[in-house]
């Protein structure tokens, strides 16, 4: 037979009865779904889709099969269970929540229904509905108060939620609660008991870090510091101030090349309360190198400010060569410095030591440069020198503490530097250096500031004069220009 041919069919002939009947018309329908579909079938008839028909080349298939067949087998296994718990019991449970209701068992498309285009969420509770202001619902007999049983239970339960997020009340209004006052007074009085019972565990945490400045968290940052090589052991506490705990330490290898660790090291630990900073904070929060990250509502940003500052300060003064700690590392609120002392003794404080007449007045004259160098090179003021800030190691003195050193361009820096000036001249004329310039004179030897004034009532004026000047030039201009005009004025950059 040729392919090309007609083909030869053969007309049977109907009537029109026929052709508009109705059960004809289903016959025929389902005789096409059935030669269209045939896999259907199959599947309904098997736990699992099987037959050679099935396209199995495609992993979406395939991944399909298996997951209509896992969770027909959870299902059945959550069946087993309720009736085995359940038993006879007049009360019974149920895993309905938990089914595994797989998209591709559903027969009609049209039980499918999209949550997110309806505005109500059938598997979220509904919220209890507040009562009007004339403070009831309904008339006649079906009038319901504020202070109707149910309602007052349901409002309850909601305002459980206002609890605080440690206390877990659970879904309440999905079960329905209804808690009576005297419930929910006493467990509102337990939650209120419960905050304030954590509130003073974490204050007590705090206040340890104030007396032995080792938290949980410093104490793994120390941990760290160990095992990563860089210290190899911590031996024990040398120093304790109001700002900082100071620990000796052995140094290990460093884990970056070029970088040496000193074999003994000092650690500094800022500790993380703020309760000796409250007097403190001007240090920081005028200092134009700080001002912009400086937040009283963060303690813990405030402490390790507090330690960027005295790295920083530290660094400035190793590059001018002034004597003071090496910076090793700043680890937040933790610095590690090189040890000024040997096998573990700290070298004494200046006020501690006893000096011949001699070493007294090499020391006095090694502070005087060392103070200018401060001041000129480094652009500094210590804001707290003093014999107890000042070692005397390897016959010759070592400034110490920095943190709370700022620039000359602080509003309050000139104040600074008398303060140390009348710091040292005082310490110096008692340990009978005759050579000691009195407070106004080391003032304008160390600043280059010749202010004349035959009384310190006058002179500080003076200062303070200045300083208004200064700050009125940084508030118009918005620069770091210092407007002090004398011969020896140092250098101060604009930023």
């Amino acid at each position: 037979q040729c392919p090309w041919g007609a083909p030869s069919t053969t007309s049977i002939s109907c009537s029109l009865a026929d052709v508009m009947s109705e059960q004809l018309a289903k016959e025929l329908q389902l005789e096409e779904e059935n030669a269209a579909f045939p896999e259907v079938v199959a599947a309904a008839e098997g736990p699992f889709i099987t037959g050679e028909n099935i396209d199995t080349s495609s992993d979406l298939m395939l991944a399909q099969m298996l997951q209509m067949e896992f969770d027909r087998e959870y299902d059945a296994q959550l069946r087993r269970e309720e009736k085995k718990i359940n038993g006879d019991s007049k009360v019974s449970i149920s895993f309905e929540n938990y089914r595994k209701v797989h998209p591709y068992d559903s027969d009609s498309s049209e039980d499918e229904v999209d949550w997110q285009d309806t505005r109500h969420d059938p598997y979220r509770a509904d919220k209890p509905t507040t009562t009007p202001r004339r403070g009831f619902i309904g008339k006649g007999k079906d009038i319901t108060t504020k202070h109707d049983e149910v309602v007052c239970g349901r409002k309850n339960t909601a305002r459980m939620e206002n609890f605080a997020p440690e206390f877990q009340v659970g879904d309440g209004i999905g079960m329905d609660l209804k808690l009576s006052n005297q419930v929910f007074n006493a467990l509102k009085q337990h939650a209120y008991s419960e905050e304030r019972r954590s509130a003073r565990l974490h204050e007590k945490k705090e206040h340890s870090t104030a007396e032995k400045a080792v938290d949980p968290k410093t104490r793994l940052l120390l941990y760290k510091m160990v095992n990563s090589g860089m210290l190899e052991t911590i031996t024990g506490c040398i120093s304790t101030g109001k700002e900082s705990v100071v620990f000796h330490a052995y140094g290990g290898k460093s884990a970056t090349e070029g970088k040496v660790i000193p074999p003994e090291c000092a650690i500094k630990v800022f500790k993380t309360t703020l309760n000796e900073f409250k007097n403190r904070d001007k240090y920081i929060k005028d200092d134009y190198r700080f001002k912009d990250r400086f937040s009283k509502l963060n303690p813990r940003k405030i402490i390790r400010m507090w330690a960027e500052k005295e790295m920083h300060n530290l660094t400035r003064m190793q590059n001018a060569g002034i004597p003071c700690p090496q910076v090793v590392i700043l680890k937040k609120h933790i610095l590690v410095m090189s040890f000024i002392g040997q096998d573990q003794v700290p070298a004494p404080k200046l006020k501690d030591v006893t000096l011949s007449n001699e070493d007294m007045k090499k020391a006095y004259y090694q502070i005087l440069n060392m103070m200018q160098q401060l001041y000129r090179e480094c652009n500094l003021v210590h804001a707290d020198l003093s014999e107890y800030n000042m070692l005397w190691h390897d016959g010759k003195v070592w400034l110490i503490d920095v943190s709370q050193s700022v620039e000359p361009t602080h509003p309050h820096g000139l104040e600074f530097l008398f303060r140390d000036c009348r710091n040292v001249s005082q310490f110096f004329q008692k340990g009978g250096v005759a050579e000691a310039l009195n407070e106004r004179e080391l003032f304008n030897a160390v600043s280059g500031l010749n202010i004349t004034a035959e009384n310190e009532v006058d002179f500080q004026a003076e200062i303070e004069a200045l300083e208004k000047m200064n700050e009125d030039h940084v508030q118009n201009h918005g620069k770091k220009l210092s407007t002090f005009s004398s011969d020896g004025d140092p250098p101060i950059y604009d930023e």
